[in-house]
């Protein structure tokens, strides 16, 4: 198990026994925490990345000491095709897929008169197309067992905006409503609930967080004083992917300390 990973809070290891897990985006951050967390509950995974492989592989050895399989596929889910073929690999290796959790993404922005057209069809690709596409590959394996759970990650940024991010709030409202719309369309067999982190104390904060005063200034706007770590949203995705909410559809979970507050 990789080293700076650290258990505050273990989970019952037969909780997601007999599950297999695909994770999207899985070689680093969130991704990396949540694929942790399900192989620490039980669940063999299914780890994609589209460029880190010695880091997705690094993962999926972290996973498989907790004693489930593990294997690292490298797929670019905003393409049809590869999507289709991560699904595909899960159900080839382990024989089903019981939970997705459609995490890929990318944080890129520019003042909306800067904005290229380039810039707003990879953010929305990555993150809004790659999400639907993960699921349609997802949904029928799930519907040949009448059982599955879906999350999605999604962020503060799709329920408030964000300045000079217009394109990736977009993408992130997106997936908001997308969760939504299929929680009701899959019911009662499929669960499809998403999180909304806030900020995250991983490596794609690090540019902004090299500054000291801002980062101070970040943790001083949050009522409970601290950025989240990945495994706090790792965490919540566990929570949501797991029988014990059960009768829990259509949640759009807040993980940000309660810096936006939403009913």
């Amino acid at each position: 198990m990789a080293e700076d990973y650290q258990v505050s809070n273990a989970l019952p290891r037969d909780l997601l026994k007999d599950r297999v897990a695909v994770v999207t985006g899985g070689s680093r951050g969130v991704g990396r925490a949540v694929a942790l967390r399900l192989a620490e509950a039980g669940a063999s995974v299914v780890v994609s990345y589209v460029r880190r492989q010695a880091a997705a592989e690094q993962v999926a050895r972290s996973c498989g000491e907790f004693g489930v399989g593990a294997l690292a596929v490298r797929a670019d889910v905003a393409e049809v095709r590869q999507a289709d073929a991560l699904a595909s690999a899960a159900v080839e290796r382990f024989g089903r897929l019981d939970i997705l959790v459609a995490n890929a993404g990318v944080w890129e922005g520019a003042p909306v008169e800067e904005l290229s057209e380039d810039l707003w069809d990879r953010v929305i690709d990555a993150n809004l197309k790659g999400t639907w596409a993960a699921c349609r590959a997802a949904v029928p394996l799930m519907k040949k067992r009448r059982r599955g759970s879906i999350v999605v990650v999604s962020s503060t940024a799709g329920q408030r905006g964000e300045a000079g991010y217009s394109n990736y709030a977009a993408s992130k409202g997106g997936q908001i409503s997308f969760t939504k719309s299929l929680a009701v369309e899959l019911a009662p067999d499929i669960r499809v609930n998403a999180v909304a982190p806030g900020w995250v104390d991983t490596e794609m904060n690090e540019a902004v967080f090299g500054d000291g005063a801002y980062k101070q200034t970040v943790v001083e706007a949050i009522p409970l004083r601290r950025i989240a770590t990945a495994d706090d949203v790792a965490l919540a995705v566990l929570f949501l992917a797991s029988d014990w909410a059960r009768h829990i559809t259509g949640e759009i979970l807040n993980v940000n300390g309660g810096s936006v507050l939403c009913g």
